[in-house]
């Protein structure tokens, strides 16, 4: 049976117009080669994670700073997604693809062999520019070498499974490496080689692109300059006046906030002011006026928003609060990989059984769920049991009980979300328009991440300071009643006895509200989830044109 009575003739393609889609002989190859690369740009969003303190130490980069080595590349990456995806779609997509992997490579040799954190931070940047270019091609390329139904549902789950997997992957691999001293018998610090690993990843994968896939179809078009300039500087005001909200030694009304987040505004106004009137938009208004395609859009800024900082925090409580070692710490979100590959295969299995809305909907209430719980991980904050941690190497939190499920329950979740959210954000797409969908989809994905890490950054950071004024002067008089000196160096550290007894005592009470306020935001995702995503499971089995439901 079909229904038209929603048919847009502006979206409308027919089989003759679209880019065919045709397996071959490299079909396997190739989903491997995409799939090598989604790892490698989804990873680096996280492998730092664990090696943040090193990275600081070495380098001198204050704590505040920090969060710029995960902020800034997710930054790059989303500001400029969607030039890399029309990009593609002008030029071809697989000619961006290898320009986006040698990029990343050159990025990261830079960022292994940096010596200060200006020279760190600029090749973070410029690993999200190489990304940029890489990630929406990779998309796109899925959706012109696998044709719609079970084979590129298969396909679709690998892809979002390894968007999943990935950041769990750069917790363990990055731990790993942050705890070697040497490799290959040469002396170096760990934190060297998370970037370095990057580098013949990126060159094989850029070497054997035009053996294994096949180049789209260029479409004639002009670059949209203003729109790429307006839209990538507004996002990167809005983040910039975000993360400096957050921090101490500036606030909500410092000048340089309120400066950055006007500007910020004005120049995304500017830029939707733009799009609107130029030939040949950067961001097509066609691409929101699906509303299937606009719902999950909104649904996967949302939920990488909590999922990302979940990450960030997550990683520094288990290392700096339970005293867990990198390696262990990496470890430790091992199961965030097998709970998100389970929940994308059965997600996989039931997309073409079940609407999307029942799945993600349902993901996204466990990943809530796990959140809330991760802001209820017991904590003695008082100064007798901050201290005690001191001496023992960490406080007395049971990895099994307070962390593990919580971690596979919500990955098993965003296993559910991922797979049918990205089905239904590509499906329908005009073949012109499949580089900038794919773009439009990362976009959220990433900018949502480094939202929500300077949104959720700023309410740690208050929660945290109001904790340190109170605790200041009672830690300082428990030091001294046990014979200590509070001003002398913890050993193998830059802090005091007492900077570490507050962070000790701050730092839990910043987590746990940012936990609380990400769990919201996931509520908030299936919220939109289950109001507004009405896709039928028998229309994402076609390539039908826009408008007509099969069934």
């Amino acid at each position: 049976m079909t229904n038209v009575e929603s048919l847009d003739p502006a979206e409308t393609t027919s089989s003759a117009d679209a880019e065919v889609t045709t397996p071959t002989k490299h079909a396997g190859l190739a989903l491997v080669l995409i799939l090598t690369a989604q790892l490698m740009v989804v990873l680096d969003a996280t492998i730092a994670n664990i090696a943040l303190p090193y990275i600081g130490a070495d380098l001198s980069i204050s704590q505040a700073n920090l969060t710029w080595i995960v902020t800034g590349y997710a930054l790059a990456f989303g500001g400029l997604l969607l030039l890399g995806g029309r990009l593609g779609d002008l030029y071809g997509r697989r000619r961006l693809f290898m320009l986006g992997l040698a990029t990343f490579a050159v990025a990261s040799l830079l960022g292994g062999l940096a010596t200060s954190e200006g020279l760190l931070l600029a090749s973070r940047a410029l690993q999200g520019i190489g990304a940029a270019m890489a990630a929406p091609a990779a998309l796109a390329l899925i959706t012109t070498t696998f044709p719609a139904g079970p084979q590129r549902n298969r396909a679709m789950a690998a892809y979002a499974t390894m968007s999943g997997v990935g950041a769990a992957i750069g917790l363990i691999l990055g731990g790993w490496l942050t705890g070697l001293d040497s490799f290959l018998g040469i002396d170096v610090d760990g934190w060297r080689l998370t970037f370095l690993i990057n580098v013949p990843i990126g060159l094989v994968a850029a070497f054997l692109a035009p053996r294994v896939l096949a180049e789209s179809e260029s479409h004639p078009g002009e670059m949209d300059i203003p729109g790429a300039i307006t839209g990538t500087l507004g996002l990167l005001g809005i983040v910039f006046g975000l993360s400096r909200a957050g921090e101490e030694a500036y606030g909500w009304d410092h000048a340089q906030t309120i400066t950055s987040l006007v500007a910020g505004v004005v120049l995304l106004v500017a830029f939707a002011v733009i799009e609107s009137r130029v030939a040949h938009p950067l961001l097509p208004i066609r691409i929101f006026a699906n509303r299937t395609r606009a719902t999950s859009f909104a649904a996967m800024m949302i939920a990488p928003a909590a999922m990302f900082a979940m990450f960030y925090f997550l990683s520094l409580f288990i290392q700096q609060i339970m005293g867990f070692g990198p390696l262990e710490a990496g470890f430790a979100f091992l199961p965030f990989s097998f709970g998100i590959v389970f929940g994308a295969g059965l997600a996989s299995n039931l997309v073409s059984r079940i609407d999307a809305r029942y799945l993600a909907g349902t993901g996204t209430l466990l990943a809530a769920a796990a959140l809330f719980m991760f802001s209820r991980i017991p904590v003695d904050e008082s100064p007798k049991a901050v201290l005690g941690a001191l001496a023992d190497g960490g406080a007395d939190i049971n990895y099994w009980a307070h962390v593990f499920p919580f971690i596979v329950l919500m990955s098993f979740g965003m296993g559910m979300v991922f797979v049918p959210m990205t089905l239904t954000a590509v499906h329908h797409v005009r073949s012109e328009d499949s580089g900038i969908g794919s773009g439009v989809l990362n976009t959220m994905q990433q900018v949502g991440g480094a939202l929500g890490l300077a949104t959720l950054s700023t309410v740690a950071l208050h929660f945290s300071n109001n904790q340190a004024s109170e605790v200041a002067g009672p830690m300082a008089e428990a030091i001294v009643a046990g014979g200590g000196d509070p001003n002398a160096a913890v050993p193998g550290t830059d802090l005091s006895f007492l900077e570490a007894a507050i962070f000790g005592s701050s730092f839990p009470e910043g987590a746990t509200h940012a936990f609380l306020v990400a769990s919201l935001l996931m509520l908030a995702a299936s919220a939109v989830i289950w109001a507004f995503l009405n896709v039928k499971h028998t229309e994402l089995a076609t390539d039908a044109p826009e408008g007509v439901h099969v069934g």
